[in-house]
């Protein structure tokens, strides 16, 4: 700073309240062009981290997730929610940490050590969490997840709305027969799913037949062998949803291998919009999008207003999940 003054004709005062863009300084615009260009030649940078400290306002956040970092799944939250912190003229620190504990923690301690205005605790799927309770000591926001006493704001899908979505789309097309194959793993997507087309059956009249309804593990195999054994019944269905596309790959093997075509004998929804699944099968397969950027982007707006000083209610913010239509229905 003192080279800088010393190259510009300046106090180091002026540079200070130049750098800073202090309103009320009575500093004329030449003499600011004379400071920029002084910076420029010099080459400085300001220490932000010391601004920061000074300011209490550090322009930056921090997201902690066990595997969205890494992952094809739930990287489009990242996405959101760092485009959403730049537009604020933030920065988001993001660690990633495998879902171990001490990787969390010691990531919890450098982004508070840091003075991040706020914290995102993100996970890869809609489940229940225990975050460290140093997530406290500043504006937190859970991502994707809740705590199970909602003392702290979430954003996670609307999972209900998401299966009442994938139902009435069948139902729309003309389908009375519509089977359902689940999750097994006990989480927030499998019993709102299934209470999203259990609704949407009562709503346009139709009964739920808990034949048409199965459960097994979220794998192609697996579905296989379940959507084979809803072909064989009497009376078989003409549609199927699935719990997520990596199970509609196997339904979609079950149909051709009974000599049957989608859509015309049989209609496949999905769960999820997986690019690299959804797009690529044949035909390209209708689902049903996890909103990961929106929840991403809401995250963060939440987070900055909960950072502005606003006091919000812990509510659980859910985002709808959206129907993309391809060919399977």
């Amino acid at each position: 700073m003192y080279d800088v003054a010393r190259l510009a004709g300046v106090s180091q005062t002026t540079v200070s309240f130049v750098v800073n863009n202090v309103a009320s300084a009575a500093i004329s615009q030449e003499t600011r062009d004379r400071v920029w260009a002084a910076i420029h030649a010099l080459g400085w940078r300001p220490n932000a981290m010391a601004r920061g400290l000074r300011t209490r306002h550090s322009q930056t956040l921090g997201l902690i997730s066990d595997e969205v970092a890494t992952s094809p799944y739930a990287v489009r939250m990242i996405l959101g929610a760092q485009e959403k912190a730049w537009a604020g003229s933030q920065m988001l620190l993001v660690v990633n940490t495998s879902g171990q504990r001490d990787i969390e923690q010691t990531a919890l301690q450098f982004m508070l050590e840091r003075r991040v205005e706020g914290l995102l605790y993100a996970t890869m799927y809609h489940h229940e969490v225990v975050p460290p309770p140093e997530i406290g000591l500043v504006p937190a926001v859970l991502l994707n997840c809740f705590v199970a006493d909602r003392s702290l704001p979430a954003i996670v899908p609307d999972e209900q709305q998401g299966g009442y979505t994938a139902t009435e789309a069948l139902i729309r097309r003309g389908h009375r027969r519509i089977a359902f194959v689940n999750e097994t793993i006990p989480m927030p997507a499998l019993f709102g799913r299934l209470e999203g087309y259990r609704q949407a059956l009562a709503d346009y009249g139709l009964p739920f037949d808990p034949t048409l309804v199965r459960r097994c593990h979220s794998n192609a195999q697996d579905t296989f062998a379940v959507v084979r054994e809803l072909l064989e019944l009497p009376d078989r269905p003409t549609a199927i949803f699935c719990f997520n596309d990596k199970m509609a790959m196997g339904a979609y093997d079950a149909i051709k291998r009974a000599g049957l075509r989608i859509p015309q004998d049989v209609a496949v929804i999905g769960f999820d919009n997986l690019e690299l699944i959804a797009a690529q099968l044949y035909p390209p397969l209708t689902t049903v999008a996890l909103p990961h950027y929106e929840m991403g982007q809401r995250a963060v707006e939440l987070l900055q207003t909960l950072s502005a000083g606003e006091q919000l209610p812990p509510i659980q913010h859910t985002i709808p999940c959206p129907l993309v239509e391809r060919a399977s229905i």
